[in-house]
C-alpha cells in the first residue's frame, strides 16, 4: 500500500520515522510530509501553540501539496493525533483515498461529506483527554452515516500518544499491539484492492 503518514503537534519526531520504517519493512511505500518545516517540540502545549499560529487553513494547504503528487496512487491516509484529524480530512476529500489509519485522534466532518466504504480503522487510548466518549460516539456515527466502515480498538490505560517510545504516554504493550492490528489492516486492503 502507498500509506502517507502525517506527524502529530510533536512535529516530524524520530518515532514518526521508526513507524514508517516498520511500515515499510512490511513492504510499503511510505511518506511523512514534514507539516512544521523541521520544528519539533517535547511539549505538547508549545506544539499546539505553533500548530495555532501557523492556522488550520496553512496546516492543511501544506498536507495537500505533500500528498497531491500521489493521489493518483491509492493512498491510506495515516497520522498520529494531529495528523489523524489531517489525515482524516484529506481521505475524506479524496475519492480515490484506499483507507484511513487514525492513531490517536480523529477530527470533525465536513457537512454532506460522503465516501463510499472507505475503510477506516481508529486506534486510541481509554479514556483519551482529547478524545472524550461522547464525541468518539458521535463521530463514530458521523462516519457511518458518511458510508466509511469504521472499526475502534481500544488500549485501556495507556497515554494518549502511547505509539511515540520518546514521550511519557508511552505504552510498549499497546504499542506493539496497535501495530499489529493497523498492520493486519494495511494487508486486508492490499488484498481487497482491484488488479490494475
Amino acid at each position: 500500500m502507498n500509506v502517507m503518514l502525517f506527524h502529530s503537534t510533536h512535529g516530524l519526531r524520530p518515532a514518526v520515522h521508526a513507524a514508517a520504517d516498520r511500515l515499510r519493512a512490511a513492504g510499503h511505500e511510505v511518506w511523512t510530509p514534514d507539516l512544521f518545516d523541521g520544528r519539533t517540540f517535547e511539549d505538547v502545549e508549545e506544539g499546539m501553540e505553533f500548530k495555532e499560529r501557523l492556522g488550520k487553513e496553512e496546516l492543511l494547504r501544506r498536507a495537500v501539496l505533500a500528498a497531491a503528487p500521489y493521489s493518483e496512487r491509492h493512498l491510506v491516509y495515516a497520522g498520529f493525533s494531529l495528523g489523524a484529524s489531517v489525515a482524516q480530512t484529506l481521505a475524506l476529500g479524496d475519492d480515490k483515498a484506499r483507507g484511513l489509519l487514525l492513531l490517536h485522534g480523529t477530527s470533525d466532518l465536513a457537512p454532506n461529506v460522503s465516501v463510499d466504504d472507505l475503510p477506516v480503522q481508529l486506534h486510541i487510548a481509554e479514556p483519551d483527554p482529547f478524545e472524550t466518549e461522547d464525541w468518539l460516539g458521535a463521530w463514530y456515527l458521523q462516519m457511518r452515516r458518511a458510508g466509511a466502515d469504521v472499526e475502534i480498538h481500544r488500549y485501556a490505560g495507556a497515554g494518549h500518544l502511547y505509539t511515540d517510545p520518546g514521550l511519557p504516554d508511552y505504552d510498549r504493550e499497546a504499542a506493539e499491539a496497535t501495530w499489529r492490528v493497523a498492520l493486519g489492516f494495511l494487508a486486508s486492503l492490499e488484498e481487497d484492492q482491484p488488479a490494475r
